[in-house]
């Protein structure tokens, strides 16, 4: 078995392939200089809208050194979750609510910091000198995005997600924070070129520039982070979306190079719910709907909510009767999305 870092590194990234991850790359905890500084300037300028949590923290969010000193290199890793369909298909559909080809399976946050695990606790095993590890999966306060790049993983294209040559957008990502002194990566370059059809795409204008979201605007943030009524000006931007968006993602001519999904259960039982069904849930059957999902986070009431702006934009006068149930709702924003949508209709 290897131990020495320059052996550990080629079999570290044969693990990893192992365990589903379809691309890793090593980079130095202070390799993203103008983390912070891009950081403070998103949020002095209020694009976070109502994450307030990506406030807290900031020191840490943008210097890994401040998150742990002892941190001596970033092992990035991305997982495919490439659709086997195309996303803007279900877009189209006039009773049912689009989700986000992320969240039509079981919650990446267990199948990937599973893998991220083993990949960690053979890392350990491998080296000498007993080396710490931390994993890492989006809910801690760490710049994938940025990091990734730096280990030349991918770059952060003009919607401001990573994209690979090798693999498209269709990722997720993960990071091992660890005292080991591993060999660094070249960081990646952009390959965006002069092609704006992530930007062309965006039903709502979320990207004020290349390589700059509003997230105010964004459909992402408003069917999962934004709490109470939505502006009624972006209402019909929405569309059919009840949970997230994928246009920017989905025409990016990078996905040519989409790999298979490194863990088949990112592909399930979610994908394109009927919004009637949606909006007659309650609590106990929203929870009991989407068990083990990443949906399950958002709620009943902001389901509730989404569901009504997509059937007041569905056109359908067959789903009248199903947003007239949500206009008396013990919430106070679905009453008003419900409102909204039946006099649409």
């Amino acid at each position: 078995m290897p131990t020495s870092t320059s052996e550990l590194r080629p079999a570290l990234e044969a693990r990893a392939r192992a365990e589903g991850f379809c691309a890793v790359g090593v980079c130095a905890p202070d390799a993203i200089p103008d983390a912070a500084p891009r950081l403070s300037r998103f949020l002095g300028e209020g694009r976070h809208g109502q994450m307030g949590w990506m406030g807290d923290r900031q020191a840490w969010r943008g210097d890994p050194r401040a998150l742990w000193p002892e941190c001596r290199s970033v092992v990035m890793l991305a997982m495919s979750y490439a659709p086997e369909h195309d996303p803007l298909e279900d877009v189209a559909l006039r009773d049912r609510g689009a989700v986000s080809v992320y969240a039509a399976g079981r919650d990446y946050h267990d199948v990937v910091k599973k893998a991220l695990k083993r990949v960690g606790r053979w890392l350990i095993e491998a080296a000498e000198g007993e080396p710490e590890i931390k994993v890492f999966v989006d809910t801690a306060p760490v710049m994938e995005k940025p990091l990734a790049q730096a280990a030349g993983i991918g770059w952060q294209g003009k919607h401001t997600n990573l994209l690979g040559r090798d693999f498209g957008n269709w990722v997720f990502l993960g990071a091992i924070f660890t005292t080991l002194d591993l060999p660094t990566d070249e960081a990646e370059r952009e390959h965006c070129g002069s092609c704006t059809r992530c930007l062309d795409v965006c039903p709502t204008d979320a990207f004020p520039a290349p390589f700059q979201l509003d997230a105010r605007r964004c459909i992402s943030y408003l069917t999962i982070e934004h709490r109470g009524p939505v502006d009624e000006a972006l209402r019909e931007g929405l569309g059919n979306r009840v949970y997230g968006c994928d246009d920017c993602l989905a025409v990016c001519p990078w996905n040519k190079f989409a790999v298979a999904a490194g863990d088949m259960r990112l592909h399930g039982p979610h994908r394109a719910p009927a919004l009637a069904e949606l909006a007659a849930l309650d609590d106990a059957g929203f929870r009991a709907r989407f068990a083990g999902s990443p949906i399950k986070r958002i709620g009943r009431d902001r389901m509730a909510r989404n569901a009504a702006y997509a059937i007041g934009n569905s056109g359908d006068p067959g789903l009248k009767p199903a947003v007239q149930s949500l206009c008396d709702d013990a919430d106070e924003a679905v009453r008003d999305a419900a409102r909204w949508a039946a006099a649409r209709l």
